[in-house]
């Protein structure tokens, strides 16, 4: 077996792994420090009810652990990557607007903005390629 179809078999699979853990990790930590994690959304969000932060939480949780997830497994994944891209472009708007900030600031959140634009290039080639061929979903497109 040459590169190219090492590549092509396992390539998927191991995007995969590497893609979904920055979800799952991230939403671990959010159970973890619940209450910290909605003290800096509230921060970020200006002046939300308390009650909306802690839903707007959970609903984060369940799209980072719950997608990436499906995305490890490659069931479902062209779904649960289109879920986490659409969650994504608020979150990085809100949370890494980078514009405006103090230069001590600038620096550090236009890099997690550009961190969440190349992650977003990849769940957009899950969703335009499927999930590959170790899955455990079935690649319909």
């Amino acid at each position: 077996m040459n590169v190219c179809e090492l590549a092509k078999k396992y390539g998927p699979a191991l995007g995969r792994l590497l893609i979904a853990n920055i979800f799952i990790v991230s939403g671990l930590h959010k159970i973890g420090g619940f209450a910290g994690t909605a003290g800096y959304m509230a921060s970020k969000m200006g002046g939300l009810d308390p009650m909306l932060v802690k839903i707007l939480l959970v609903i984060t949780i369940a799209v980072e652990v719950g997608g990436g997830l499906l995305i490890l497994l490659g069931w479902q994944a062209r779904w649960a990557a289109t879920a986490i891209l659409l969650w994504m472009i608020p979150v990085t708007g809100i949370f890494h607007a980078y514009w405006g900030l103090p230069a001590d600031q600038m620096q550090m959140q236009m890099i997690q903005f550009q961190k969440n634009l190349a992650i977003m290039g990849g769940l957009l080639y899950i969703i335009a390629f499927g999930p590959g061929a170790l899955s455990l979903g079935k690649d319909k497109c």
